[in-house]
């Protein structure tokens, strides 16, 4: 049970505790790399050892911590969408963005609807439950998805593209429906016919969003592209230039009651293509070049050095911040299982998750798509669940969700985000490694 009492880890247990790990996961990160799960795993398997499910060292109540999870939660999507932001391909174009937005609109609204309907019917849940239930598990999720992610800015694979993508879209597409949820069941106001959520949760939200995340990033990129230019030895603090975009674009998304996510991801990707963009302007060679007194190989060190940019210089240090908050909440997942979670109820939503409904709405999003079918049964399957779907659920127990709903949702949402660890984190490595080698294989 969710509310049972337990032993409660005091601050230096948990000190120890994260610490111990994330010295271990230091020490021993070549090998885990070599083993064919992902480092998720690892830390689910620690938080299962020392939670209610075999030692019961501690609990970790998410309906009583609910306002602490959905912080944590929040920060470390926030983060993540920086680091997948900075990380997409220059130049944005449509026809390469059209997959990832196909599958974060039309994929996303066939995945709330379908897990909506296994909800209402097959799991007795009032359908505004449902519909919300669906909203907090079909976005897939840009923290756990590390291993299926585009890994640098140069990567040009377009099946980690695609999954990064999307997985930075839908956690703004998502929200529409958490509201439609919330209000069905009475704790959001959606107006006569719906059409206060049609023309603020789903129009304004989402155009708002757009606008401050792409003006936000790209004033800060000519803003920082001037202050290098006016002093060329000043040096600009990367790290922290990255963390207050994020929470200038987000604070602004919330007074203007737009998708802060949504925001997020796309400062991050406007900042990013921006400062290529100047990088390039500056870069074009002078039609009328002054005679250069240099030597001929410090003029080639200077031309070919690559001037910095704030989404380079923030990216190592916003990828850390991620792999930190990858290793608590996981933590706190295996802290909030008991044995009597595993109830048929959860595994069989996963299965229907993972097996019908996220296969389905995959093949209906991407079927006007020239998508190969080798790479659609890849997008198909690897719709990883996380840490934003605790995210949504934590926003929507903090409105008011009543507690034994809310109960429910916690115990469904838990084993769905467990079992989605286990299912990709053991089949990612392989299925990657063989998708690639067939491919290069067909391209010899």
């Amino acid at each position: 049970m969710l509310v049972q009492e337990t032993y409660v880890l005091t601050d230096a247990q948990w000190f120890l505790l994260v610490g111990g790990l994330l010295v271990f996961m230091g020490l021993t990160s070549a090998a885990l790399k070599r083993l064919p799960i992902t480092s998720a795993i690892v830390y689910l398997a620690v938080g299962l050892l020392v939670g209610p499910t075999v030692l019961n060292v501690f609990h970790f109540n998410p309906l009583k911590e609910s306002a602490l999870l959905q912080v944590l939660t929040e920060v470390a999507v926030l983060i993540s969408l920086f680091s997948a932001g900075v990380k997409m391909p220059v130049p944005v174009s449509f026809a390469r963005w059209r997959t990832p937005m196909l599958l974060a609109t039309v994929s996303m609204a066939i995945t709330v609807g379908l897990v909506a309907a296994f909800a209402y019917f097959l799991l007795d849940l009032p359908l505004g439950a449902g519909v919300l239930l669906g909203a907090i598990l079909a976005p897939t999720d840009p923290v756990l998805a590390t291993d299926v992610q585009i890994r640098h800015p140069d990567d040009r694979d377009q099946l980690r593209f695609t999954l990064t993508c999307e997985a930075g879209m839908n956690d703004g597409s998502a929200f529409p429906f958490v509201m439609l949820g919330l209000g069905m069941l009475g704790l959001h106001e959606l107006g006569e016919f719906g059409l206060q959520w049609v023309l603020v949760d789903v129009l304004w939200a989402t155009v708002a969003g757009v606008a401050i995340g792409i003006a936000s990033g790209a004033a800060l990129a000519h803003l920082s592209w001037k202050l290098r230019g006016a002093s060329p030895r000043s040096e600009l603090i990367y790290d922290f230039l990255g963390l207050g975009l994020i929470g200038v674009v987000y604070g602004l998304s919330v007074i203007a009651h737009a998708w802060g996510l949504l925001a997020g991801f796309l400062a991050a990707v406007a900042l990013r293509q921006t400062e290529l963009k100047l990088a390039s302007v500056s870069a074009a060679p002078d039609p009328l070049p002054a005679i250069n007194l240099l030597p001929k190989d410090s003029l080639d060190s200077a031309v070919s050095e690559k001037p910095p940019t704030v989404s380079e210089g923030a990216l190592v240090f916003k990828e850390h911040l991620e792999r930190l908050s990858e290793v608590v909440l996981i933590l706190l997942i295996g802290g909030m299982l008991f044995i009597d979670s595993w109830s048929w109820r959860a595994i069989s939503l996963a299965l229907f998750l993972f097996l019908i409904a996220r296969p389905i709405s995959v093949l209906v999003g991407l079927s006007s798509t020239r998508a190969v079918w080798r790479m659609r049964g890849m997008v198909a399957w690897f719709g990883v669940r996380g840490i934003g779907s605790l995210y949504y659920l934590m926003y929507a127990i903090q409105h008011g969700l009543p507690e034994q709903l809310a109960l429910e949702l916690i115990q469904l949402t838990l084993i769905v985000v467990t079992l989605s660890i286990l299912a990709h984190g053991i089949s990612v490595k392989p299925l990657m490694y063989r998708f690639w080698r067939d491919r290069k294989r067909q391209s010899d």
